[in-house]
């Protein structure tokens, strides 16, 4: 079968499109944080490692940081187990860190490495662990009483990442392998923490200077007031819209994890919506995109205006 006029020059159209971001992205690297819808559907899962697989054929260096919190969930309640949740921070006691531990860094990176491998790429799972790959510490965190006064509040082996063992990554890009990353913490007494996956992503963003830095999530993006999606954002902006009340609750950590990234030295950050399709090309590889993007250079823009 040969395409018909049409379909040739629409399919042109979309390659010669990709040519200016494929330039502009090559042999950059990209962290991407995988988890959501697009790791449950299986024609998301699917469209995922060919996006990935893509990138890195390019030329481009993708890096993987996963999820896998549902996954947890469902195992605990097979082993007819309950986890609390406080603020949307698992509350992860000895027991449940090994369940963490098991599906985290056994089943589910595992299976997202072989789904990449399927497709033609070369990925190679790992936590946090190998290598001392991610440094951390427990996760301090408060809530405020009714009477006002800030609260200690107990997570158990839930931390926060104190460093990220740049040199291991650098090398697997460099042998052409894509790592794909569990967020799971190492202290310096080696107690395993469960962490935040958007918190790990922005953090293997900023310690490897990463040129952008894509969050997928089960939403369009940034809602403004009028339930559009808001982008183009600096990180001016997106203090005013937490301030005015714009971005609140869950999405306030997911947005904090892309600011303190785009402020650490990161070129840009992106809120993508993981429910589309390949949706990590269309993020790099159009002008549009389906997230919100918060980015430095559109503040240095501004400023010299």
């Amino acid at each position: 079968m040969t395409l018909n006029l049409d379909d040739a020059k629409n399919t042109a159209e979309v390659l010669t499109t990709a040519l200016p971001y494929i330039q502009r992205f090559v042999d950059k690297l990209i962290v991407v944080k995988y988890g959501g819808n697009a790791m449950t559907d299986p024609e998301l899962e699917s469209s995922f490692a060919r996006d990935i697989v893509l990138l890195k054929t390019v030329g481009i260096h993708p890096v993987v940081v996963h999820g896998g919190g549902p996954q947890v969930d469902n195992l605990l309640k097979e082993l007819g187990r309950q986890s609390d949740r406080i603020d949307g921070m698992r509350v992860t006691d000895k027991s449940t860190m090994d369940i963490v531990e098991m599906v985290l860094g056994g089943s589910v990176n595992k299976s997202i490495v072989s789904l990449i491998n399927k497709h033609g790429g070369r990925a190679i799972g790992l936590t946090g662990k190998d290598a001392n790959l991610i440094q951390a510490k427990k996760l301090m965190m408060e809530k405020i009483g009714n009477d006002g006064v800030a609260v200690p509040v107990d997570l158990g082996f839930v931390g926060d990442v104190v460093s990220v063992n740049k040199d291991v990554i650098n090398m697997l890009i460099a042998s052409d392998f894509i790592p794909v990353i569990a967020p799971l913490g190492v202290d310096k007494e080696g107690n395993t923490y469960n962490i935040n996956a958007d918190l790990v992503a922005g953090k293997v963003a900023e310690f490897l200077q990463a040129e952008k830095l894509m969050l997928l999530t089960n939403i369009k993006g940034v809602l403004g007031r009028d339930g559009e999606v808001v982008t183009g954002l600096t990180p001016k902006k997106v203090d005013a819209l937490i301030e005015d009340g714009t971005i609140s609750g869950g999405m306030i950590p997911k947005i904090q994890c892309a600011l303190d990234a785009v402020r650490s030295g990161v070129k840009s950050a992106v809120i993508v919506d993981g429910r589309v399709p390949h949706a990590t090309l269309l993020e790099i590889f159009t002008n549009e995109g389906v997230g919100t993007l918060i980015s430095r250079e559109i503040d240095a823009a501004l400023s010299q205006s």
